[in-house]
């Protein structure tokens, strides 16, 4: 019991921490940068176009868990919409808790584990649908990359292809690493297991055209979220070519997936700020808008997390 306790304590304090260091980062953005400009940016997004924003960030969540669920059953998963909206919106709304923006994860796993008719399918599934979530990111990096010849550094522009082929490389080596493992070196549960988890790997590779349709799916959330952004921004008084969102967004978004701070606070606005100063942007500005965008992802994780219990019911309607 007091190694449970100890490690509960452990976990509160680590989550503080994540907390802390979240606030002092953007506590040392306020000290930097006008102050004024920023709240006067916030204020002058209407709330109606909010709103707005808040309804297409869903709408586009809507897409991500029809991805997430054709991902999850083609290795064998076989979870009802319900189920998979379960364990989808749970894992949105456990990101307002757990550090950074993988931390959700952990919540659809664990309530994906008790729904799921493999388990090693399942698991492969998550795996592979989160590796798609971070080579579309890459890729709509990639592509703002692209779009911007003129503005973009070569070495800078080197730096980001070689990024986006470290996490193809990083997918296809997933792949390749279930089908060298040696199975003989198991032991015989941990074979079944194993076996499963080939068989899953084997569907995948047998229907390419479903993860690519996921990863075609990843894009256009994000993508979506890229746009969001931009009409926030304009809102906002920051008024840069959608290419450069294209670039910046995916990247400060890669960047909050370091677990530093809670949910990625503090360290996706810094990013995106030091990101989009060479095309001119004042870091007050962009500040705000990372902040309203916090705003729109704090709403809807707790959205998600009425939609999660209003799936759980649909799942269970004894319960």
């Amino acid at each position: 019991m007091s190694n449970a306790s100890e490690g509960r304590g452990w976990h509160s304090a680590a989550a503080i921490a994540r907390l802390a260091i979240g606030i002092a980062i953007l506590a040392l953005l306020f000290v930097l940068l006008p102050r004024e400009r920023i709240w006067a940016a916030i204020r002058g997004i209407p709330l109606t176009l909010w709103l707005l924003v808040v309804a297409g960030y869903m709408a586009a969540h809507s897409l991500g868990l029809m991805k997430y669920r054709m991902m999850v059953n083609l290795g064998g998963a076989e979870l009802s919409y319900p189920q998979a909206a379960q364990c989808y919106f749970g894992g949105l709304f456990g990101t307002l808790f757990l550090p950074s923006i993988v931390g959700g994860d952990v919540v659809r796993v664990g309530v994906g584990l008790r729904m799921a008719r493999h388990r090693a399918g399942f698991l492969l599934g998550s795996l592979i649908d989160r590796l798609m979530d971070v080579l579309a990111l890459a890729l709509t990096a990639a592509a703002g990359a692209a779009l911007l010849p003129g503005q973009l550094e070569p070495r800078s522009r080197r730096i980001f292809l070689i990024a986006t082929g470290a996490v193809v490389l990083v997918v296809a080596s997933t792949f390749a690493g279930l089908a060298a493992l040696p199975a003989r070196r198991f032991s015989y549960r941990a074979r079944r297991k194993l076996a499963r988890l080939r068989h899953a790997g084997r569907s995948m590779r047998s229907r390419p055209h479903v993860v690519l349709a996921s990863l075609a799916g990843g894009v256009a959330v994000q993508s979506s979220f890229v746009m969001l952004t931009a009409v926030l921004a304009q809102a906002c008084g920051l008024h840069l070519r959608l290419r450069v969102w294209f670039l910046a967004w995916p990247l400060a978004k890669l960047a909050a997936l370091i677990p530093l701070s809670q949910g990625g606070l503090g360290v996706r606005e810094a990013a995106l700020a030091a990101l989009l100063v060479p095309f001119g942007a004042p870091a007050a500005l962009t500040v705000a808008v990372g902040l309203v965008w916090q705003t729109v992802i704090y709403t809807g994780g707790l959205i998600s997390g009425l939609l999660g219990i209003a799936a759980r019911r649909l799942s269970n309607p004894s319960k």
